[in-house]
């Protein structure tokens, strides 16, 4: 698939068979994750790969937005690691490069797979780092859901020429259901 196709035709999939995801699979995706640009270089990440029924299944218990994982064959914990983070503050967009490379590439594989936040939020970053065991220096960032997809998704159009700005900011623009 062509990359800028893959980017275009990429959606959140959250319904999903009951058919394995090979190990060799979810291999192909950590090594597209850790491929992602880091600030200085730094790679604060680490994944946590769950295939543990009960470690999903329980992930809805304080995720309002994960049912999903009910689904899911199989989930990548991203995770931020204070303690490799050389650049203050940049491990979340380290992460969230390593998170998109992970989403792409599961469709490039002809999976499916969505972006299911974590972080900020206090009682969920709890509940991930007890349920999985995180040391306190490492930050749970986002659980990314994976399998084969039970639904399909028409490409969307999301290019919005309103929100361009050519070498300066050309006022704002009434905004409207999320458009300017």
């Amino acid at each position: 698939m062509d990359v800028l196709e893959a980017i275009n035709s990429r959606r959140s999939i959250r319904r999903y068979t009951a058919e394995p995801v090979p190990e060799k699979v979810v291999d192909s995706l950590l090594n597209a994750a850790m491929n992602a640009p880091s600030g200085g270089n730094q790679q604060p990440w680490h994944f946590i790969v769950v295939t543990d029924r009960a470690i999903l299944d329980a992930v809805p218990t304080f995720h309002p937005n994960a049912r999903m994982m009910g689904e899911a064959q199989v989930a990548i914990i991203v995770c931020g690691d204070l303690r490799l983070a050389k650049h203050p503050g940049l491990w979340v967009q380290d992460c969230s490069a390593a998170t998109e490379n992970i989403l792409l590439a599961a469709h490039g594989a002809g999976l499916g797979a969505v972006w299911t936040s974590i972080y900020p939020y206090p009682e969920r970053v709890d509940a991930l780092r007890k349920l999985v065991g995180l040391p306190e220096p490492v930050i749970p960032f986002c659980i990314v859901p994976v399998g084969f997809p039970a639904v399909s998704k028409p490409k969307p159009d999301r290019f919005d020429p309103l929100r361009v700005h050519r070498n300066v900011w050309e006022g704002d623009r009434p905004v409207v259901r999320g458009k300017l």
